[in-house]
Formats: C-alpha cells, structure tokens, sequence
C-alpha cells in the first residue's frame, strides 16, 4: 500500500548517470560541512527552522549528502501518541485491525517507527527496494527475463478472471504500474473502497491481487497498484526459490552494509514488497547512493549499469497532464526545477518518504514524515528539490 504523490510538474526527458564517487560509507557515513561539499547552509538552516515550526506538518527527518559525505541530517520529535491517539481506537480503513497490529497506521509500537527506534517505515518506497531486490537477482543469473508472463509461476487452475490480457501481462508491466488490472488505488486510503485498502483487509494478499479481473491491455496505461507489486514477492520466491527478503538481506543489504531493517509480512506470511520495509535514513540513503554508482558498491557489482538504465528510463507518464511525473521500473522521475536535462530519482511513500537522487550534481536527499490524514500542511516536495538545487555551489 501506500504512495504519496510528489507535487512538483515534469517533464519526459534522459538524464547522465554521474561517474563513480570515491567514498563510500563504512558503518556510517563520513561527514562534512554543508560548505564543504558546496551547499549553502543558510539554506539548510532556513528549511529546518520552517520544519521546527510546524508550517510541513509531521516531518521526521532531514538527510543531505553530497558526494558520498552526510552534510546534513536533523530529526524532529512528535509525540505520535498524542497526535494519533484517538484515531488509533476508532475502526477505519486505516485502522481497520487491533491497535497492536502492524497494519493499524496510527499504532505508535507500528508507526512511523519500528518500536518506536530508529527505524523507519518506508511505505510505497518498499516498491523501490523491492525492484532493485529484483535487479540483483537478475544481475546473478537467478531471475529470468522481466518479459516473462507472470501466469508462468501460478497454478492457472486456481487463477480467477484468466483471459489473453492476463496471459500477456509481465513482470515489467508490475514494475512499471502499467499491469492493466482493474484497480482503483486513486481513492484516499481511508476510503474503504480503495482497492489497496481491500486487499490489506484480506488474508492473502496474493490471491486478492491476481484474482482481479483485467480492466485493459497490459502495457497501456500507467494506473498504480500496490497489488502489482505484492505479486513480485510471491512470483520471486517461487522463480528463485529464495524468500525475497533472505536475498535481500544476503545479496543486497549486506553488501551495502544494511545491518539494521524490519519488514512486515502479510497475514498469509508473504513478504510485504508493497510497503512493509524499515530502514533508517542513513541506510535508505545506501540504496540510492548504489544507483549513483551505476550500480556498483566499493568496485563490485551489486546490480548491472543496463538494469540502472532501465530502471530510471520514464516507461510510462503518470496521469494525463503533459508536465506529469513519469515511472520507470518502481522509480519515480521528476524533472529537476532548474535544469531540464537533469532527471531526479525518487521514491514514493505514504506519509511523505521521499528519497530523491540528483545524479548530476551527486546529491541525495532523504525525507521521512508521517502526515497520514487528508488534508493539512505537507512539506512541498517541488519547492524543497528547488531549493536545494539553489543551495549548491558549484
């Protein structure tokens, strides 16, 4: 489950990836000055003044790097027990379970954090993760072709709704949100007829996705869907043989020095590859430092360059608007602000979790908040990239 949509006008375009940075973070990051790196701190002081003050509602963390050195990086207290409280006990379709469980969003054990440490929840950036989970199995030989037919590793027999369209749909068209299924994520998720919502209130998962009736040709129309990629989990094991959080943990987290990170599983045991990772920002910022690397960490291959290319290649525009956001494999790609031939990579959660990538100018932003309910004050993701970009110096 779980998206929220950047506020910021894009356009289609292919961006350089940058050349590979000379250091790389051991246990932590190395440290530097904002100056150092060349950003200007009155910049980063005034977007933190603005935070503390409450005008972006619940912002948890902001972390700068810039050329493989942490030049920023500010936590801020909420008292989650206070602001969520009375909705915790209420049944709703973002409470729709007991207050302890870890599908009830205003549970504080649950929410932002895991057990209220320093791990945080990642939502639909999880989608991200879970693409690059599957980049490195590919990479190692041991998932085929994303264009094979996903009815390759389901018993059609027990598959509802089969006809030539589900027969035709990929795992590129679940990375790319372009599944064709009939899907209404577009509902607010409190809403009980949001499909991701329904699916989260079923046992397994799994079934409640790939039982859905086509509603078009796969390939077409981008239309996200957080069932899609609850698919992956299951289509991975069954491919590889490998639960796809064990091959994370081997070949992905581990070779990044991702010691720490929690993931939630379905009540049918299924991974939760469509929100249910935690990490801490520092490490979040691992993932995407990886792809500033063309995929390599410390000289090895940890995914290939092509599946990096093909990751952050806008495949399909999100919605109708010329200036809307484009998707690739679970990337989001937003224009930047100020240049038109620099392509950002970001990541997209509920709550505001958003991980952004600036490759030509070597700098990564990570975001974690938690404003779970419709309305009130959001930090503005297109005039903080801007900002940003303004900040550098050279």
């Amino acid at each position: 489950m779980r998206t929220a949509l950047p506020c910021i006008a894009l356009s289609l375009a292919v961006t350089t990836l940058v050349g590979a940075q000379a250091t790389y973070p051991a246990t932590s990051w190395p440290s530097a000055t904002p100056a150092a790196v060349g950003i200007n701190p009155a910049v980063l002081d005034s977007l933190d003044r603005e935070i503390r003050e409450g005008r972006y509602g619940n912002v948890d963390r902001l972390l700068v790097i810039r050329h493989g050195k942490l030049a920023w990086d500010r936590s801020y207290a909420h008292d989650y027990d206070s602001i969520y409280g009375d909705s915790a006990r209420r049944k709703n379709p973002l409470n729709p379970h007991d207050l302890g469980s870890p599908y009830n969003y205003f549970a504080p054990w649950w929410h932002p954090y895991y057990r209220r440490g320093t791990l945080h929840t990642l939502q639909s950036v999880t989608k991200t993760i879970t693409s690059v989970i599957v980049g490195v199995a590919v990479a190692r030989g041991d998932f085929p072709s994303i264009d094979t037919p996903i009815l390759t590793w389901f018993d059609t027999t027990k598959v509802a709704n089969i006809d030539d369209r589900k027969r035709r749909l990929t795992v590129r068209h679940l990375l790319s949100m372009t599944a064709g299924i009939d899907w209404n994520e577009n509902l607010p998720y409190i809403d009980p007829n949001n499909s991701a919502v329904q699916m989260e209130g079923s046992y397994d998962w799994v079934s409640y996705a790939i039982n859905r009736p086509m509603a078009e040709e796969p390939g077409v129309r981008f239309n996200y869907n957080s069932g899609a990629t609850e698919l992956v989990a299951h289509i991975f094991r069954t491919a590889t043989g490998v639960d796809i959080e064990e091959y994370a943990a081997q070949h992905l987290f581990q070779p990044l020095g991702i010691r720490e990170w929690y993931w939630k599983r379905t009540p049918a045991g299924v991974v939760d590859t469509e929100g249910g990772l935690y990490l801490s920002a520092p490490d979040l910022a691992r993932v995407w430092y990886l792809f500033l690397q063309q995929g390599k960490w410390q000289g090895k291959t940890i995914v290939s360059p092509e599946w990096v290319r093909e990751s952050i290649r806008p495949a399909v525009q999100v919605g109708s608007a010329a200036g809307g956001p484009r998707y690739g494999l679970a990337w989001w790609l937003y224009r930047s602000p100020r240049d038109t031939t620099d392509f950002l990579w970001g990541g997209s959660g509920f709550g505001g979790q958003f991980p952004v990538a600036f490759p030509k100018s070597g700098l990564l932003v990570v975001i974690n908040g938690w404003n779970i309910l419709p309305g009130g004050n959001r930090l503005p993701l297109g005039a903080t990239l801007d900002r940003l970009i303004g900040s550098l110096r050279d």
